[in-house]
């Protein structure tokens, strides 16, 4: 059986099949090694805190409010770094749209006699910018403003409370230290556990794209086998009809016998219309036997349609045992016996 040749565009998304799976088995092995790493630091930074309070005492809760307050000072100090770079990039927006104006301004100026549509766009265009850059100057303005007086208050509130509990921040200052040393770590392993997760996912998506390709390929592949497996069943119409070949050879033979007979018929209609079989009756016959000579003409007609359909019958029946071109000889020779048998009764 001929081997068909596979598909180019299978190949290519096997190799993109294969290049995920072996990624993601990769990635998943260092998934699962920084899961079990986060729970392990986990489970011993809660172990080790555990001991270290059990030996301070009530110290660390006397103290937490401070170092929560310290903890709110340092976020919001964040945040108005944030708001100040915002604030600043908004200045710099403003300034830059202000001489865009300028030079739009300039450029009308030097066309006073033409009213160039060019330099009227880019200051329409210049002063929406100066607009815009205003507003976002004085909302980053505001929020600044905000944050930074949030951080001064948090900042205030660290004071407060550092002058109020210096003897148990001193004491407890061992347990948040290692609490926050254990946190920042786990905080690393967190961020590699999310990257891990997304890179995960980023290539199983590949994965299901490479597969998904892979079946409408295949459904592609099956529906044109199906179309061929058509085609190949029946003749294509647009295509025409290609020699005939074995019993259709006899078929063919016996269509070219049957057309034979109708030309015989033929025949026989054009000299009946022009008085074939009349010429030899007496002149002055009763109108009956005028009518009774058409109706055996039409009967002999009628005799010769039948002799054509039944040996055209005939023929198809002996087309598996004989050969088209002799079939076809003793078919006309059996039309012209029987024609000349017909000329006889008729000229009688």
């Amino acid at each position: 059986k001929h081997e068909e040749e596979l598909d180019p565009r299978i190949q290519e998304e096997l190799e993109q099949l294969n290049q995920p799976s072996g990624q993601i088995n990769k990635l998943e092995l260092q998934l699962d090694e920084a899961r079990s790493s986060y729970r392990r630091i986990l489970s011993d930074s809660a172990r080790n805190l555990n001991s270290q309070g059990s030996q301070l005492g009530v110290c660390i809760d006397k103290a937490r409010p401070y170092y929560e307050a310290h903890r709110l000072a340092k976020e919001a100090q964040q945040e108005t770094q944030k708001a100040a770079l915002r604030y600043e990039r908004a200045v710099s927006m403003h300034t830059a749209a202000r001489e865009m104006v300028y030079v739009a301004e300039q450029g009308l100026l030097g066309d006073r006699n033409t009213m160039d549509p060019t330099w009227q766009e880019m200051l329409n265009h210049a002063t929406a910018k100066v607009n815009e850059a205003e507003e976002e100057r004085f909302h980053s303005e505001q929020e600044h403003q905000r944050v930074t007086q949030l951080c001064q208050e948090a900042e205030a509130r660290v004071q407060t409370l550092q002058k109020a509990l210096k003897k148990v921040i001193l004491k407890s200052k061992p347990y948040f230290e290692l609490k926050a040393q254990f946190n920042h770590i786990l905080e690393d392993h967190k961020a590699r556990v999310f990257l891990l997760e997304e890179q995960v996912a980023k290539v199983k998506t590949r994965y299901s794209v490479a597969l998904r390709n892979l079946e409408l390929i295949s459904e592609q592949i099956h529906t044109q086998r199906g179309r061929m497996r058509a085609t190949g069943r029946r003749p294509s119409v647009c295509g025409g009809r290609s020699s005939p070949v074995g019993a259709e050879a006899g078929v063919s033979g016996v269509e070219n016998n049957w057309a034979d007979g109708e030309k015989t018929r033929l025949w026989v209609e054009r000299h009946r219309e022009s008085g074939w079989g009349q010429r030899e009756q007496p002149v002055a016959e009763p109108a009956g036997s005028d009518c009774m000579s058409l109706i055996s003409l039409q009967a002999i007609a009628s005799d010769l349609e039948e002799c054509d359909s039944v040996e055209h019958l005939g023929d198809m029946n002996e087309a598996g045992s004989v050969l088209s071109e002799e079939k076809g000889g003793v078919t006309k020779e059996k039309q012209e016996s029987f024609i000349k048998q017909h000329h006889r009764s008729v000229s009688l």
